[in-house]
């Protein structure tokens, strides 16, 4: 389950950055691959809860994974909608990156189900 979690994080990542170039241009299919992202939030939500629902015990880092997680869903979505509307995004982008670095190092290296040793 950690695989698919960390495919469909990619995959957002690589939707976020064509989504936000296609609403700069002013293209249609902005439109399109911003659905396809959200169906991509589904993804990421329930391969999440899928990992959550294995730990055994719940620690104070989980916890904050899981708040840092979904804060980078949060922080994705503003950037397109704002996108779309021509505001300025400048702040999501920080909170995005902040929250997103915050999940991967916790996911990849504090917790037990992450995929490095």
């Amino acid at each position: 389950m950690a695989h698919l979690h960390i495919t469909a994080w990619v995959v957002a990542f690589i939707l976020l950055f064509v989504v936000v170039g296609f609403y700069k241009q002013g293209k249609k299919q902005g439109k399109m691959l911003h659905m396809i992202l959200r169906l991509d939030y589904l993804l990421i939500l329930y391969s999440g809860g899928s990992l959550f629902a294995e730990y055994t015990k719940i620690s104070g880092e989980l916890i904050i994974k899981i708040i840092a997680g979904l804060l980078a869903i949060v922080a994705i979505e503003m950037i397109t909608v704002k996108t779309n509307k021509q505001k300025s995004t400048k702040t999501w982008w920080i909170v995005f990156v902040v929250s997103a670095l915050v999940a991967i190092i916790l996911g990849f290296t504090r917790l037990p189900l992450g995929i490095l040793p």
